[in-house]
């Protein structure tokens, strides 16, 4: 027994060492040396592979430099390649913000009727008021104004006519009918504001000329203002001299008017039109198309009188059945109860006035 004594000796000390061995290794662990040519410690890990993980407290001994028989603290060395990457995505991204940041400059029209006026007698109107919010409607049918007459060639071009009016403002810098040409100008190609300024400033000239009125109502109906374009196509037809034709007025208010859901006075303007321009096609489509359609306020009101029509005929009939049905019930009831009373009576021998006249007593 005694002998087997040292073997067991032998191998508990050998299991105690494995365990202690065992429980000092970690899987992944860092191993640390001392690297004399630096004159710090190091980590083995390091020559190996960058991706190990690093533990805190020696990661701060290998922060410390052996110089001049003291153990200093030394600053890490930065990535010189991804700082330049940091500055580089810092200043694209300055660049970005710079442009959003920068307002986005108009662009300048290339004709334009000069500086606004401050105040015309219709800026009261809410069209008008509010120019500058308008959205762009661009009125390509406004170029047949321009149109010569004869000539078999349907187009406009925009960049000889732009040409010419810039020649025209020139030569008559302050000419109501140059305004208005341009205002047209920018109707066609859909520059609202630009357009109701040129008005604008034709109407601080001359406040009553029938066609600048008229064309500034045909933009603010575009822009569904339809009282301001109604108020300013009246005063338009009322202005009108009476030696040129108002068809225009009369077309514009019946399309307005028809918007507006009043066919019967839409339909008397179309008919004005058509009267002073025969053969005006576009009058004579929207007449028959209202003539053809009853009106919706009238077909309502028309079905709820007929059903109420219905209905109180209904109601008398069935009130005058009822009155009869009762009626020939009580004759029929009291005709047998009389009778039933005479028989009775005359074999009693009982006058049958004496028995009314004890009713009658009761």
């Amino acid at each position: 027994m005694t002998a087997d004594l040292p073997g067991i000796s032998y191998m508990a000390l050998y299991i105690i060492s494995m365990h202690l061995v065992n429980s000092n290794t970690r899987v992944g662990s860092n191993h640390w040396k001392l690297n004399v040519d630096e004159g710090k410690v190091v980590q083995a890990s390091d020559e190996v592979s960058d991706s190990q993980n690093q533990d805190d407290l020696m990661n701060i001994l290998t922060d410390k430099v052996y110089e001049n028989g003291e153990w200093k603290i030394e600053k890490r060395k930065k990535c010189s390649k991804c700082e330049q990457n940091k500055n580089d995505e810092k200043m694209k991204q300055d660049q970005k913000e710079k442009l959003n940041d920068k307002p986005k400059e108009k662009q300048k029209p290339s004709i334009t009727c000069g500086k606004p006026v401050n105040t015309t007698q219709y800026d009261h109107l809410r069209g008008i008021a509010n120019r500058n919010d308008h959205s762009h409607i661009p009125e390509p049918e406004v170029a047949l104004i321009f149109k010569k007459k004869g000539s078999r060639n349907s187009e406009v071009d925009m960049n000889t006519l732009e040409e010419k009016l810039k020649k025209n403002l020139k030569e008559k810098p302050n000419s109501v009918s140059v305004y208005n040409q341009i205002g047209n100008f920018w109707r066609i190609k859909g520059n609202t504001q630009e357009s109701i300024e040129c008005f604008r400033k034709a109407l601080s000239i001359l406040p009553n000329n029938a066609e600048v009125l008229l064309n500034l109502a045909r933009v603010l109906f575009n822009l569904q203002y339809l009282d301001d374009a109604i108020f300013l196509t009246r005063r338009s037809l009322v202005m009108q001299p009476t030696n040129q034709n108002s068809w225009l007025q009369h077309f514009t208010l019946g399309e307005i008017l028809k918007a507006y859901g009043h066919n019967q006075e839409a339909a008397l303007h179309f008919r004005h039109a058509i009267d002073l321009n025969p053969g005006f096609q576009p009058a004579i489509a929207n007449l028959r198309e209202m003539e053809g359609t009853p009106s919706p306020s009238v077909t309502q009101y028309t079905l709820f009188i007929i059903l109420l029509l219905v209905l109180g005929v209904l109601f008398g009939v069935i009130t005058s059945i009822e009155a009869n049905f009762d009626d020939s019930s009580e004759v029929k009831t009291q005709r047998h109860f009389n009778r039933a009373m005479a028989m009775r009576s005359i074999k009693l021998g009982i006058n049958p006035k004496l028995i009314r006249m004890r009713k009658l007593n009761c």
